[in-house]
């Protein structure tokens, strides 16, 4: 299975997830709110808080900069493949975090 199929698959497993574009990229959302987009063979999530935190202390984490002109969204951490093991549990916090929006 390709990395982008995974992303979709647990993009996808996630209830009520509809499949969309934010800045072009894949992405998914939830009652119209994003949580999860797919850039550069990595997996992006929407976090705050202790979740977000533990995202951006990963090996190779980074901001999403959907622009490539250092404007990172602070929001949203861009996890490589390296890192597949733990997609599920963070789209979950992501999940977390739009519906408290």
């Amino acid at each position: 299975m390709s990395i982008e199929n995974r992303y979709h698959e647990i993009a996808s497993s996630i209830p009520g997830a509809v499949r969309s574009q934010l800045f072009g990229k894949s992405c998914y959302k939830i009652e119209g709110k994003p949580f999860v987009s797919f850039f550069q063979d990595c997996m992006v999530f929407k976090l705050t808080g202790e979740a977000h935190s533990a995202a951006i202390a990963l090996e190779d984490a980074c901001l999403f900069d959907p622009s490539g002109k250092k404007r990172p969204m602070r929001e949203w951490v861009q996890l490589s493949e390296k890192h597949e093991h733990l997609w599920k549990r963070f789209a979950e916090e992501a999940l977390k975090y739009v519906d408290l929006l």
